[in-house]
């Protein structure tokens, strides 16, 4: 068979290059199995947000707006026992190698409805009836896990924006690399491995709002990658929670208390 490019497929597959993921126990960017890439958090990035964060997550870059609640238009879309919460996720089209077309696609508007469903059941809706919770994720620099990134980033948006949760959202992926179950695959682990776990948990009451896997595992490499996968999210959880003390701290500084 002639050489196949990376990024072309055949049968619906990825086809793998001369490309080597694992080497003597670490992967291709010097992380161990169980290992995040580097994370930075910040939040009120955006004045006219009523919340906002930003998430450096490996190579991605992850901007989260959150308006609301607010009346909703047009008013047949009311509910008077609830708020809606509306969610949209956009890859922007300069955040991959390959220009993106503008505009939502398929994978984008599935994203965004996995991601309202996740965000919304943590958000006390029932507080205000009539109203809208709009969520903006938009992905700056895509490399892999971009979905994971934007629910955490629009958990301390919405934290940010003082609108009552349960709980946070804290996410975090695992999946299978040359039959290694391993953490927070970047993109060429994404592209070319077997298999992708993301997950989103609600920490403190050990519930999983969003689970979905893209590939094939056994039921002990799937059991694995989960496990792997929600120790990651709880510590990523840690860190959300040290983010939003830390903002506390410095508003209560500038209020001068």
């Amino acid at each position: 068979m002639a050489e196949i490019e990376i990024g072309e497929v055949e049968t619906g597959e990825h086809i793998k290059k001369d490309i080597q993921l694992i080497k003597d126990g670490i992967r291709i960017d010097g992380r161990r199995f169980d290992e995040l890439r580097k994370i930075t958090l910040k939040l009120g990035v955006l004045k006219r947000a009523d919340g906002s964060a930003y998430v450096e997550w490996g190579k991605n870059k992850v901007l989260a707006a959150v308006y609301g609640p607010r009346e909703i238009f047009p008013k047949f879309l009311q509910n008077p026992t609830r708020s809606i919460v509306r969610c949209i996720y956009n890859l922007a089209p300069f955040s991959v190698d390959e220009r993106k077309r503008p505009g939502p696609d398929r994978r984008s508007v599935e994203i965004s409805k996995v991601s309202t469903e996740a965000l919304e059941s943590v958000i006390m809706c029932e507080r205000f009836p009539n109203t809208t919770i709009d969520i903006f994720i938009e992905i700056l620099q895509a490399d892999a896990g971009t979905r994971c990134a934007g629910l955490t980033a629009a958990s301390l948006a919405l934290a940010d924006a003082g609108i009552p949760m349960k709980d946070l959202i804290s996410a975090c992926a695992a999946g299978k690399i040359e039959g290694h179950v391993v953490l927070d695959l970047m993109k060429e682990e994404d592209n070319y491995g077997e298999c992708d776990l993301p997950i989103a948990i609600m920490p403190r009451k050990k519930g999983i709002v969003l689970l979905q896997m893209d590939g094939k595992l056994t039921r002990d490499e799937f059991d694995k990658a989960l496990k792997l996968a929600y120790d990651g999210a709880m510590k990523v959880y840690e860190m959300q929670k040290e983010t939003l003390m830390k903002n506390i701290t410095e508003v209560g500084e500038g209020d001068g208390y």
